[in-house]
């Protein structure tokens, strides 16, 4: 077809199923997805002037390409505005010759039935009702929303987002989730104008990222899907020019207050079975395409990876909550207590084979500032400081990743990956070797990335099916894992750590 592999290839090495998968799977490194279908049915026209067996041949290999095309992308159909006029064309082309596929029924009816539940994005038809208003994880207010089920974030899903002024008074937009920041910019304007702002302050605005250590990022007007891109405690700031240096983080970001907090009155068990929980709602967000185009920076057009940015996200938020509660507690001994507690939750984790959460706790109690509190270390019995120390061990990236990877592969499904991990692999591969050598197509990259792509399927083949007892505080528990708040400013952990122990090692 399109494809001319760099390299032999024999049946054995790559049944024809699995070549399938490979293509559709990893066709954006080499093949925007529009022009990979109109290929497609370019392919599928030209078998029709063919005779006998050759020509059906070809047809029904479209038909399975196309089958297979459907089943992997199905809701990122969504987002591609050029693809539904090519895949229902195509599809019309097939079913007209649908009397040629007597040993294929089960086929054409399985095509009928994708065309009709997948969701194509036409362009010149009437635009959908307006969509609901999506909430990001991060900026919950309200229990009730935190509370719902994670469902998978698009594009065109349109969200509330504040933006705010060097002040810090801010305006709330609404807007698509893959909006750029020429359109973020212009909501923005209309509502200072609409505020009855002094006239010319919108004239020339920019757009930027500032986080709570007061880092500023200036986003360029081409720029999309800035809002998952966001650190945890970073927020937008519409300003002109000659206001940019003077741009400071909002004042509640830095504001500590020490003291007893919701982790002193849960128990391990109760947090541990959230955490899994919730993050296996976010890992099955996540559609396995969004690992290729994170990593292989949106070849078919645009990257749609917001629910894979906002699970790493949600794991940088869980080691700086495992900071941030032991940094914010006072008493020594509660503090040790709390590490035990930590410990207790990371084994757990483990035991729910949620290694995301255990890595992201464990890597919080290896911060630099909880690690030098060598008094508070120094009160934690014998067993868990030797525990803590086989989990160190885990997640030493020693040997690329030795020990990790021995334990995840012993494991069955279902399981939560330390995902950060997959998409280094799937860096390294990317960068190993060329996608197209001489000018052909090199299938041994694509079949590698795909492998890795399927680890993923396996991890989520099976339901999770934790046993939770509906306790009392349940429900107030379940908000409190789901919506962390942490402090991601090291230079502000390091500060409170040297109030605590200013002489420890």
């Amino acid at each position: 077809m399109m494809l001319r592999p760099g390299y032999p290839l024999s049946q054995e090495s790559f049944p024809i199923d699995i070549l399938l998968d490979d293509i559709v799977l990893t066709h954006s490194l080499f093949l925007p997805t529009e022009k990979f279908l109109q290929e497609l049915h370019q392919y599928f026209v030209r078998a029709g002037g063919m005779e006998g067996p050759e020509g059906l041949g070809r047809k029904q290999a479209c038909l399975a390409m196309l089958l297979h095309f459907l089943d992997t992308y199905q809701g990122l159909l969504q987002e591609e505005e050029g693809a539904g006029h090519i895949i229902k064309d195509l599809y019309l082309l097939i079913m007209k010759d649908e009397s040629l596929y007597q040993g294929l029924r089960e086929d054409t009816l399985r095509l009928h039935q994708l065309v009709e539940t997948v969701e194509l994005k036409i362009p010149e038809e009437n635009q959908p009702p307006s969509k609901q208003v999506k909430p990001l994880f991060r900026h919950f207010r309200r229990i009730d929303s935190c509370l719902q089920t994670r469902v998978a974030f698009r594009g065109s899903d349109e969200i509330f987002c504040r933006v705010y002024m060097p002040d810090h008074s801010y305006v709330t937009i609404r807007s698509r989730l893959s909006a750029s920041v020429q359109d973020i910019l212009g909501s923005v304007t209309e509502k200072l104008q609409y505020s009855e702002e002094p006239a010319g302050r919108e004239d020339s605005l920019i757009l930027v990222a500032v986080s709570s250590s007061g880092e500023k990022v200036l986003l360029q007007p081409t720029e999309d899907c800035v809002f998952t891109a966001l650190g945890i405690n970073s927020h937008l700031f519409a300003c002109t020019r000659d206001s940019y240096e003077a741009l400071v983080p909002l004042p509640e970001e830095i504001q500590v207050s020490p003291g007893d907090t919701e982790i002193h009155r849960v128990e391990p068990e109760d947090v541990a079975n959230h955490l899994t929980a919730f993050h296996w709602e976010l890992f099955r967000c996540v559609h396995e395409l969004e690992f290729v185009d994170y990593v292989f920076h949106g070849e078919r057009g645009r990257r749609e990876t917001a629910n894979l940015e906002l699970l790493l996200q949600r794991c940088s938020e869980v080691t700086h909550w495992v900071a941030t509660e032991v940094l914010l507690c006072e008493a020594p001994g509660k503090r040790a207590q709390l590490l035990k507690k930590f410990i207790k939750i990371a084994a757990l984790c483990k035991q729910n084979q949620d290694l995301l959460s255990f890595y992201a706790v464990v890597m919080g109690l290896d911060n630099a500032a909880v690690s030098r509190l060598r008094l508070t270390w120094e009160k934690l019995p014998g067993k868990f400081k030797n525990l803590f120390r086989k989990f160190e061990n885990l997640t030493d990236p020693c040997r690329n990743h030795k020990s990790y990877r021995e334990v995840i592969s012993k494991m069955k499904p279902p399981v939560i990956p330390f995902v950060p991990l997959i998409l280094k692999d799937l860096t390294f591969l990317h960068e190993g070797s060329k996608t197209l050598v001489d000018g052909l197509v090199n299938i041994e990259k694509l079949h590698s990335v795909a492998e890795k792509v399927r680890t993923i399927r396996k991890y989520r083949s099976r339901p999770l099916c934790l046993d939770m007892e509906a306790s009392p505080n349940h429900l107030q528990t379940k908000a409190y894992v789901r919506q962390f708040q942490v402090i991601d400013n090291q230079n502000l952990l390091f500060e409170l750590s040297y109030k605590l122990e200013a002489n420890s090692q």
